[in-house]
Protein backbone atom coordinates (compact mmCIF):
# COMPACT_ATOMS: atom_id res chain seq x y z
CA UNK A 1 0.00 0.00 0.00
CA UNK A 2 1.59 3.32 -0.66
CA UNK A 3 1.13 6.34 1.94
CA UNK A 4 -0.76 8.36 -0.33
CA UNK A 5 -3.52 5.07 -0.70
CA UNK A 6 -3.86 5.76 3.05
CA UNK A 7 -4.01 9.31 3.99
CA UNK A 8 -4.06 12.28 1.25
CA UNK A 9 -5.50 15.54 1.27
CA UNK A 10 -8.94 17.06 0.24
CA UNK A 11 -10.44 20.29 0.72
CA UNK A 12 -12.21 19.29 4.14
CA UNK A 13 -8.85 18.15 5.31
CA UNK A 14 -6.72 14.58 5.22
CA UNK A 15 -8.63 11.45 4.35
CA UNK A 16 -8.45 8.28 4.95
CA UNK A 17 -10.34 6.11 1.63
CA UNK A 18 -10.45 2.88 3.29
CA UNK A 19 -11.80 3.92 6.41
CA UNK A 20 -13.54 6.87 5.29
CA UNK A 21 -12.51 9.25 8.22
CA UNK A 22 -10.96 12.79 8.42
CA UNK A 23 -8.41 13.61 10.87
CA UNK A 24 -8.96 17.63 11.48
CA UNK A 25 -11.41 18.58 8.78
CA UNK A 26 -12.26 21.71 8.44
CA UNK A 27 -15.71 21.19 6.83
CA UNK A 28 -18.72 19.41 8.04
CA UNK A 29 -17.62 15.39 7.28
CA UNK A 30 -19.47 12.18 8.10
CA UNK A 31 -16.67 10.98 10.75
CA UNK A 32 -13.80 13.04 12.18
CA UNK A 33 -10.65 11.98 13.99
CA UNK A 34 -9.71 15.17 16.08
CA UNK A 35 -6.64 15.93 17.53
CA UNK A 36 -6.81 18.48 19.98
CA UNK A 37 -9.55 21.14 21.04
CA UNK A 38 -8.06 24.34 19.30
CA UNK A 39 -10.68 26.11 16.95
CA UNK A 40 -8.51 25.48 13.94
CA UNK A 41 -8.67 21.51 14.09
CA UNK A 42 -11.52 20.99 16.13
CA UNK A 43 -14.87 22.40 14.53
CA UNK A 44 -18.79 21.60 15.46
CA UNK A 45 -21.33 20.33 12.86
CA UNK A 46 -19.98 17.27 12.10
CA UNK A 47 -21.99 13.87 11.96
CA UNK A 48 -19.74 12.07 14.71
CA UNK A 49 -16.55 12.48 16.22
CA UNK A 50 -13.79 10.86 17.79
CA UNK A 51 -11.29 12.15 20.26
CA UNK A 52 -9.65 11.89 23.78
CA UNK A 53 -12.75 12.39 26.79
CA UNK A 54 -10.66 15.59 27.55
CA UNK A 55 -10.84 17.12 24.03
CA UNK A 56 -14.28 16.16 23.55
CA UNK A 57 -15.53 17.76 26.57
CA UNK A 58 -13.19 21.05 25.57
CA UNK A 59 -15.16 20.72 22.36
CA UNK A 60 -18.60 20.73 24.40
CA UNK A 61 -17.41 24.16 26.45
CA UNK A 62 -16.91 26.17 23.13
CA UNK A 63 -19.35 25.01 21.01
CA UNK A 64 -22.02 23.63 23.36
CA UNK A 65 -22.95 20.22 24.12
CA UNK A 66 -25.00 19.40 20.57
CA UNK A 67 -20.87 20.30 18.62
CA UNK A 68 -21.69 16.74 16.75
CA UNK A 69 -24.11 14.53 15.77
CA UNK A 70 -22.58 11.66 18.37
CA UNK A 71 -18.99 11.30 19.57
CA UNK A 72 -16.96 8.67 20.59
CA UNK A 73 -14.24 8.63 23.48
CA UNK A 74 -10.76 7.57 22.78
CA UNK A 75 -8.53 5.73 25.79
CA UNK A 76 -4.44 7.56 24.94
CA UNK A 77 -2.68 3.77 23.19
CA UNK A 78 -6.33 1.90 22.60
CA UNK A 79 -6.50 0.48 19.11
CA UNK A 80 -10.07 0.95 17.27
CA UNK A 81 -10.53 -0.11 14.11
CA UNK A 82 -12.96 1.57 11.31
CA UNK A 83 -13.80 0.18 8.51
CA UNK A 84 -10.57 -2.45 9.11
CA UNK A 85 -8.17 0.50 9.55
CA UNK A 86 -6.41 0.36 13.12
CA UNK A 87 -6.45 3.72 14.77
CA UNK A 88 -4.72 5.28 17.77
CA UNK A 89 -4.40 8.35 20.29
CA UNK A 90 -0.82 8.73 22.15
CA UNK A 91 0.28 11.86 24.10
CA UNK A 92 1.11 15.17 21.59
CA UNK A 93 2.03 17.54 24.92
CA UNK A 94 0.33 20.46 22.65
CA UNK A 95 -2.62 21.26 25.72
CA UNK A 96 -5.08 19.34 27.74
CA UNK A 97 -5.84 16.36 26.03
CA UNK A 98 -4.25 16.52 22.96
CA UNK A 99 -3.30 13.57 20.78
CA UNK A 100 -1.28 12.30 17.71
CA UNK A 101 -3.27 10.24 15.77
CA UNK A 102 -1.79 6.91 14.47
CA UNK A 103 -3.44 5.13 11.38
CA UNK A 104 -2.40 1.81 10.60
CA UNK A 105 -3.33 -0.82 7.28
CA UNK A 106 -2.23 -3.39 5.65
CA UNK A 107 1.34 -2.80 7.21
CA UNK A 108 1.98 0.75 6.61
CA UNK A 109 1.75 3.28 9.81
CA UNK A 110 0.99 7.17 9.61
CA UNK A 111 1.19 9.08 12.50
CA UNK A 112 -0.32 12.42 12.24
CA UNK A 113 0.71 14.65 14.92
CA UNK A 114 -1.38 17.26 14.95
CA UNK A 115 -0.04 20.23 16.96
CA UNK A 116 2.94 18.77 19.44
CA UNK A 117 5.52 20.55 21.80
CA UNK A 118 8.85 18.76 23.67
CA UNK A 119 8.75 20.68 26.72
CA UNK A 120 8.10 19.63 30.41
CA UNK A 121 4.03 20.81 30.64
CA UNK A 122 2.72 20.47 33.98
CA UNK A 123 -0.95 21.03 32.18
CA UNK A 124 -1.15 18.05 29.73
CA UNK A 125 0.58 14.92 28.83
CA UNK A 126 4.01 14.60 27.62
CA UNK A 127 4.37 14.06 24.25
CA UNK A 128 5.74 10.19 23.10
CA UNK A 129 7.61 9.19 19.77
CA UNK A 130 5.99 7.06 17.77
CA UNK A 131 7.60 4.73 15.39
CA UNK A 132 5.74 4.68 11.73
CA UNK A 133 6.76 5.26 8.03
CA UNK A 134 5.44 8.31 7.57
CA UNK A 135 5.46 11.18 10.13
CA UNK A 136 2.91 13.88 9.76
CA UNK A 137 4.58 17.21 11.42
CA UNK A 138 3.52 20.78 11.75
CA UNK A 139 6.15 23.35 11.24
CA UNK A 140 4.69 26.31 12.82
CA UNK A 141 8.13 27.35 13.82
CA UNK A 142 9.98 25.45 11.52
CA UNK A 143 12.79 27.60 11.00
CA UNK A 144 16.21 28.01 12.39
CA UNK A 145 15.46 31.08 14.04
CA UNK A 146 13.29 29.53 16.40
CA UNK A 147 14.94 27.97 19.43
CA UNK A 148 12.36 28.67 22.25
CA UNK A 149 14.13 29.68 25.89
CA UNK A 150 13.28 27.85 28.92
CA UNK A 151 9.48 29.18 30.02
CA UNK A 152 11.02 29.23 33.29
CA UNK A 153 13.32 32.06 32.71
CA UNK A 154 10.50 33.70 30.66
CA UNK A 155 8.48 33.19 34.26
CA UNK A 156 11.40 34.61 35.91
CA UNK A 157 11.56 38.19 33.97
CA UNK A 158 7.26 38.47 34.25
CA UNK A 159 7.77 37.99 38.03
CA UNK A 160 11.44 40.49 38.18
CA UNK A 161 9.34 43.14 36.52
CA UNK A 162 6.17 42.57 38.35
CA UNK A 163 8.36 43.16 41.82
CA UNK A 164 9.73 46.02 39.87
CA UNK A 165 7.08 47.59 39.15
CA UNK A 166 4.76 46.76 42.50
CA UNK A 167 2.56 49.63 41.64
CA UNK A 168 1.71 48.61 38.13
CA UNK A 169 -0.44 45.80 36.70
CA UNK A 170 0.89 42.77 34.06
CA UNK A 171 -1.60 42.11 31.44
CA UNK A 172 -0.62 39.06 30.00
CA UNK A 173 -1.75 37.75 26.89
CA UNK A 174 -2.47 34.53 26.77
CA UNK A 175 -4.45 31.95 24.50
CA UNK A 176 -7.77 30.99 26.32
CA UNK A 177 -6.93 27.43 25.76
CA UNK A 178 -3.18 25.75 27.14
CA UNK A 179 -1.38 28.77 26.73
CA UNK A 180 -2.98 30.55 29.72
CA UNK A 181 -3.12 27.54 31.97
CA UNK A 182 0.08 26.64 31.22
CA UNK A 183 1.45 30.70 32.32
CA UNK A 184 -0.76 30.36 35.57
CA UNK A 185 0.97 26.74 36.21
CA UNK A 186 4.20 28.03 35.97
CA UNK A 187 3.73 31.24 38.06
CA UNK A 188 2.77 28.80 40.58
CA UNK A 189 5.66 26.36 40.12
CA UNK A 190 7.75 29.46 40.67
CA UNK A 191 6.21 30.32 43.94
CA UNK A 192 3.93 33.10 43.26
CA UNK A 193 1.40 32.11 45.51
CA UNK A 194 -0.95 35.60 45.21
CA UNK A 195 -4.19 35.58 43.53
CA UNK A 196 -4.37 35.38 39.61
CA UNK A 197 -7.09 37.58 37.42
CA UNK A 198 -8.22 36.22 34.85
CA UNK A 199 -10.73 37.35 32.36
CA UNK A 200 -14.06 35.86 32.07
CA UNK A 201 -13.47 34.14 28.57
CA UNK A 202 -10.82 32.28 30.61
CA UNK A 203 -13.14 30.81 33.35
CA UNK A 204 -14.72 27.69 32.18
CA UNK A 205 -11.56 26.41 30.14
CA UNK A 206 -9.79 27.12 33.72
CA UNK A 207 -12.49 25.53 35.73
CA UNK A 208 -12.47 22.69 33.42
CA UNK A 209 -8.37 22.05 33.90
CA UNK A 210 -8.79 22.24 37.75
CA UNK A 211 -11.19 19.38 37.50
CA UNK A 212 -8.52 17.12 35.92
CA UNK A 213 -5.89 17.71 38.53
CA UNK A 214 -4.36 20.83 37.11
CA UNK A 215 -3.64 22.98 40.23
CA UNK A 216 -3.96 26.63 39.13
CA UNK A 217 -4.34 27.86 42.70
CA UNK A 218 -6.37 31.09 43.16
CA UNK A 219 -8.21 32.52 40.53
CA UNK A 220 -10.07 35.56 40.57
CA UNK A 221 -12.30 37.58 38.16
CA UNK A 222 -10.82 40.34 36.65
CA UNK A 223 -13.90 42.08 35.62
CA UNK A 224 -15.28 43.29 38.73
CA UNK A 225 -15.93 47.07 38.28
CA UNK A 226 -13.59 48.76 40.95
CA UNK A 227 -10.74 51.04 41.37
CA UNK A 228 -7.56 50.85 39.37
CA UNK A 229 -6.13 50.63 42.84
CA UNK A 230 -7.54 47.13 42.98
CA UNK A 231 -5.17 45.84 40.68
CA UNK A 232 -2.00 47.54 41.88
CA UNK A 233 0.27 44.98 41.42
CA UNK A 234 -1.19 42.39 39.93
CA UNK A 235 -1.14 39.96 37.24
CA UNK A 236 -3.64 39.73 35.20
CA UNK A 237 -4.40 36.80 32.48
CA UNK A 238 -6.36 36.92 29.20
CA UNK A 239 -6.84 36.27 25.70
CA UNK A 240 -4.54 38.82 23.69
CA UNK A 241 -7.67 40.45 21.96
CA UNK A 242 -8.86 41.71 25.01
CA UNK A 243 -5.83 43.97 25.64
CA UNK A 244 -6.66 45.82 22.46
CA UNK A 245 -10.36 47.05 24.03
CA UNK A 246 -11.52 49.26 26.86
CA UNK A 247 -11.31 46.21 29.38
CA UNK A 248 -7.40 46.32 29.64
CA UNK A 249 -7.85 50.15 30.45
CA UNK A 250 -9.32 49.66 34.19
CA UNK A 251 -5.93 48.48 35.11
CA UNK A 252 -3.44 51.08 36.36
CA UNK A 253 -0.91 52.15 34.14
CA UNK A 254 -0.43 48.04 32.81
CA UNK A 255 2.53 46.62 31.11
CA UNK A 256 1.66 44.91 27.79
CA UNK A 257 2.61 41.56 27.75
CA UNK A 258 2.23 38.62 25.15
CA UNK A 259 3.45 34.72 25.65
CA UNK A 260 4.00 33.41 22.53
CA UNK A 261 6.65 31.65 20.06
CA UNK A 262 6.43 34.99 17.87
CA UNK A 263 7.54 37.51 20.62
CA UNK A 264 10.65 36.26 19.38
CA UNK A 265 10.35 38.09 16.42
CA UNK A 266 10.99 41.55 18.33
CA UNK A 267 9.62 43.90 15.31
CA UNK A 268 6.35 41.63 15.49
CA UNK A 269 6.42 42.59 19.55
CA UNK A 270 6.74 46.24 18.98
CA UNK A 271 3.87 46.36 16.52
CA UNK A 272 1.81 44.63 18.62
CA UNK A 273 2.58 46.85 21.64
CA UNK A 274 4.09 44.66 23.84
CA UNK A 275 6.37 45.97 26.74
CA UNK A 276 7.47 42.63 27.90
CA UNK A 277 6.85 39.79 25.36
CA UNK A 278 7.47 36.40 27.08
CA UNK A 279 9.01 33.81 24.67
CA UNK A 280 6.42 30.76 25.79
CA UNK A 281 5.57 28.53 22.76
CA UNK A 282 2.98 25.97 22.79
CA UNK A 283 4.54 24.15 19.77
CA UNK A 284 7.84 22.41 18.76
CA UNK A 285 10.86 25.18 17.53
CA UNK A 286 13.61 24.34 15.24
CA UNK A 287 15.49 21.62 17.18
CA UNK A 288 12.58 19.74 18.78
CA UNK A 289 11.24 19.86 15.09
CA UNK A 290 14.02 18.04 13.30
CA UNK A 291 14.84 15.62 16.46
CA UNK A 292 11.31 14.65 16.80
CA UNK A 293 11.47 13.87 12.75
CA UNK A 294 14.79 11.61 14.15
CA UNK A 295 12.75 9.75 16.65
CA UNK A 296 10.24 8.97 14.82
CA UNK A 297 12.32 6.66 12.57
CA UNK A 298 10.18 7.80 9.44
CA UNK A 299 10.97 7.27 6.11
CA UNK A 300 8.73 9.76 5.15
CA UNK A 301 7.87 13.43 6.39
CA UNK A 302 4.87 15.19 5.49
CA UNK A 303 5.05 18.85 6.52
CA UNK A 304 1.73 20.72 7.52
CA UNK A 305 1.23 24.32 8.19
CA UNK A 306 3.60 26.52 8.93
CA UNK A 307 7.37 27.40 7.05
CA UNK A 308 6.91 24.31 5.15
CA UNK A 309 9.83 24.36 3.01
CA UNK A 310 12.86 25.07 4.88
CA UNK A 311 11.55 21.58 7.42
CA UNK A 312 10.89 19.97 4.29
CA UNK A 313 14.54 20.65 2.83
CA UNK A 314 16.31 19.69 6.13
CA UNK A 315 14.97 16.52 5.57
CA UNK A 316 15.94 16.00 1.83
CA UNK A 317 19.67 17.19 3.36
CA UNK A 318 19.27 14.41 6.02
CA UNK A 319 18.15 11.63 3.34
CA UNK A 320 14.64 11.53 4.49
CA UNK A 321 12.27 11.71 1.92
CA UNK A 322 9.50 14.42 2.36
CA UNK A 323 6.94 16.83 1.00
CA UNK A 324 4.74 19.50 1.81
CA UNK A 325 0.67 19.19 2.45
CA UNK A 326 0.13 22.74 1.69
CA UNK A 327 -3.22 22.12 3.97
CA UNK A 328 -5.32 25.26 4.42
CA UNK A 329 -7.75 26.44 7.13
CA UNK A 330 -4.97 25.96 9.99
CA UNK A 331 -3.83 29.10 11.96
CA UNK A 332 -1.89 29.47 15.11
CA UNK A 333 -4.11 29.68 17.78
CA UNK A 334 -1.97 28.13 20.58
CA UNK A 335 1.50 29.64 19.37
Amino acid sequence: MRASDLLHPRPEGLYCPPGDFFIDPVRPVNRALITHGHSDHARSGHRSVLATRQTLDIMGLRYGEDFAGATQPARLGETIVINGVSVSFHPAGHVLGSAQISVEHQGMRIVASGDYKRRKDATCAPFEPIQCDVFITEATFGLPVFRHPPDTDEIARLLKSAAQFPERSHLVGAYALGKAQRVMRLLRDAGYDRPLYIHGALARLSEYYQSQGVDLGMLEPATVEGGKQDFAGAIVVGPPSAFADRWARRFPDPISCFASGWMRIRQRAKQGGVELPLIISDHADWDELTATIKETGAEEIWVTHGREEALVRWCELEGIAARPLHLVGYEDEGD
